[in-house]
């Protein structure tokens, strides 16, 4: 449990890292659309993050087995196809807007789990998910007076969804004694392959890289969102995760967006001053500390009364 809310902070220190890097990298590369200067922040750190992982994975014996190939490669295009959806609908909809509705895996777990079981998810699991979509709402200052269905909306719910079917896959009794490592590694292999086909569909010149590569400030921001949001994040996620439940697992990731926004009162001027960029520091706000409150509160609510893991239940509905 400790090692997936680790997990989380490494996730959202995700969020000014990533900010800092696009902003420089808007730098090396002025007149960029705003698909290129995304996938060139994301495609690296997966390619590395794949070298990273694949070098110690290739060192055991079997280095994959079947069953890890299937589970990775499922999980990695989940992953990556949530990614990207995502990112194109956060362009037709307000920054607010996509990281309420992204988080709606938290309800829409234990509702599918519910349909599946064909019974009625607890007063304890319904209560903890509206706690947190409301401490996810307040965080990101969400205004439904503001809310319409349009394709940023639908799309950013799409994403929600294969970020819910990412989670599911792990937990799916059939991977049962698979390793982390194998998982992650081919995981890593499937987003690297995506996203570095995006980001060469958008490269007018591919002498363009030779500019951010070297650049200090872009090596370290990118080894820093590698390492550590990215390797170390997904690691944990594909080891721990399959110990607990998915809506468990569904509530404790909403811890995210609270250590995004605690880091984000403080890192990106460090990083402004590192990098030669302007990214002021966010304010301390009462939506802070009600927020991050809330989802506090439903992930401690939730640990007084955890639901049964999945493969639990499906093993007890099969015999």
């Amino acid at each position: 449990m400790a090692l997936l809310i680790l997990a989380t902070l490494f996730w959202g220190l995700s969020f000014p890292v990533l900010k800092s890097l696009m902003l420089l990298q808007s730098r090396f590369w002025p007149g960029a659309s705003d698909s290129l200067i995304v996938m060139g922040a994301v495609a690296p750190r997966f390619v590395f993050a794949t070298i990273i992982v694949l070098i110690p994975c290739l060192r055991q014996k079997p280095a994959f087995t079947a069953r890890e190939w299937q589970q990775g490669a499922v999980v990695g295009a989940f992953a990556a196809a949530g990614l990207i959806v995502q990112i194109d609908g956060l362009r037709y909809t307000a920054a607010s807007t996509s990281a309420f509705l992204t988080q709606f895996y938290a309800l829409t777990i234990p509702v599918w789990l519910a349909l599946r079981r064909r019974r009625w998810p607890s007063v304890t699991v319904m209560l903890a998910s509206v706690m947190v979509l409301g401490g996810v709402a307040l965080l990101g200052r969400f205004d439904w007076r503001q809310l319409h269905l349009g394709r940023g909306e639908w799309e950013t719910l799409l994403a929600s969804l294969l970020f819910m079917g990412q989670i599911l896959w792990l937990e799916h009794p059939a991977f049962a004694g698979t390793r982390g490592l194998p998982v992650t590694a081919v995981m890593f292999g499937i987003g690297s392959l995506v996203y570095v086909l995006l980001a060469l569909e958008n490269t007018p010149r591919l002498a363009m890289w030779t500019a951010p590569l070297s650049s200090l400030p872009w090596l370290g921001l990118t080894a820093m969102l590698t390492v550590l949001s990215t390797v170390a994040t997904y690691l944990i996620m594909n080891a721990c995760q399959p110990k607990i439940s998915s809506t468990q697992a569904a509530l404790l990731y909403c811890f995210e967006p609270i250590f995004g926004s605690l880091l984000a009162l403080c890192l990106p001027a460090v990083f402004s001053r590192w990098a030669g960029i302007d990214y002021p520091n966010e304010r301390l706000s009462l939506n802070l500390l009600l927020g991050g409150g809330l989802i506090t509160a439903a992930n401690l609510l939730i640990q007084w009364k955890p639901p049964p893991r999945t493969e639990a239940v499906l093993a007890a509905e099969s015999h």
